[in-house]
């Protein structure tokens, strides 16, 4: 293997690495382990996320990805390298050419960061590309043509809505309501209606299992374990569909009004285009429960999960560097690498 081409979703929750000829062949949650005496890592990864909320006092769990930009600019450096490694293996006689997707409303010094930490892990040449161009790539649209798609890429820190034409964003919003934000409204709602603390794990399981943007037609149901906050012992309650209907209200209507912003703001013939061709959904948090038919009742257009929903963005901006190979695309509109 004399190089590769390698496509990088560094998201706040998972990254998942595409290379060219091998399909999206990694996919672990953005989650570093850190002795805090030593600053040695300990681990990445799945084997991290099982640390979190169980660690004793000197390892610390932590994200170095918050709300979809770098929060730690040493230890993303370090993932990144872990990453890379874990996907093609050492033996690179040329360093790898990789390209990353991030928000379309990042700052040019957090785009800065992202390219530095992926120099810095070893890559020859880096693409910047903004998600929903590269989840567009993913979910299979030809964007080079003349004609509108929206795009809703649902991740875990952040939720960009898009309009594309001619391999460009016409119109786009980003918001920092997504996954998590997701979990961080039934942690809330748990504590605020049963008196129950749970950790982020048991959120994330019950948004999964028995969470919803829009009525069920049969109620679905859950228990869980957490801490009764009066006390202080564990407790186990059961969690309906419609609780979670409750919980995740605000944050889903959120995801709506930026749909809605962005409709507003799209030329009418694109609009025309939209209405014909329908929004497609990608990213991990789509595939919350009913919140396809919740858009489609809320703008009238017809909404669809993009297949392989969670892996469109890594596959996207993995294709993307095909694209630029083959001169469909110039690199230079998405600030590409050096």
């Amino acid at each position: 293997m004399l190089g590769t081409d390698i496509g990088i979703d560094l998201g706040t929750a998972t990254v998942l690495v595409y290379i060219k000829g091998h399909g999206a062949i990694l996919q672990e949650p953005s989650v570093v382990a850190i002795d805090k005496n030593t600053d040695k890592i300990l681990a990445v990864g799945e084997e991290a996320r099982s640390m979190l909320g169980r660690t004793p006092g000197n390892i610390i769990a932590i994200r170095p990805m918050r709300e979809g930009v770098i929060s730690d600019y040493h230890i993303t450096e370090k993932m990144l390298k872990y990453f890379i490694n874990k996907a093609v293996g050492r033996a690179l006689f040329r360093k790898p050419r990789i390209a990353i997707c991030v928000p379309s409303n990042v700052t040019g010094v957090e785009r800065r960061a992202v390219e530095d930490a992926a120099h810095q892990a070893g890559a020859r040449q880096v693409f910047i590309i903004e998600e929903p161009i590269a989840a567009a790539i993913g979910a299979g649209i030809d964007i080079s043509r003349a004609c509108g798609s929206m795009i809703v890429d649902i991740g875990g820190g952040t939720t960009d809505v898009a309009v594309i034409s001619l391999g460009g964003t016409v119109v786009s919003t980003s918001i920092k309501v997504a996954g998590d934000n997701f979990d961080e409204a039934i942690i809330r709602y748990m504590r605020k209606k049963h008196n129950v603390l749970i950790g982020e794990r048991t959120a994330e399981e019950l948004k999964i299992h028995v969470g919803t943007a829009f009525p069920r037609q049969a109620s679905a149901s859950m228990d869980i374990r957490g801490r009764n906050l009066v006390t202080g012992l564990p407790k186990t309650i059961t969690v309906t569909s419609e609780e979670m209907l409750e919980a995740l209200h605000e944050s889903v209507t959120a995801v709506v009004e930026a749909v809605h912003t962005v409709l507003e703001k799209t030329p009418p013939e694109l609009s025309s285009d939209i209405s014909d061709r329908g929004i497609v959904m990608t990213g991990g948090g789509s595939l919350l429960h009913g919140l396809d038919r919740l858009l489609h009742e809320r703008t009238g257009i017809n909404t669809i999960i993009a297949e392989d929903a969670v892996s469109c963005v890594a596959i996207g901006t993995g294709k993307f560097i095909e694209y630029v190979s083959a001169g469909k695309i110039s690199p230079f509109d998405y600030n590409a690498g050096r």
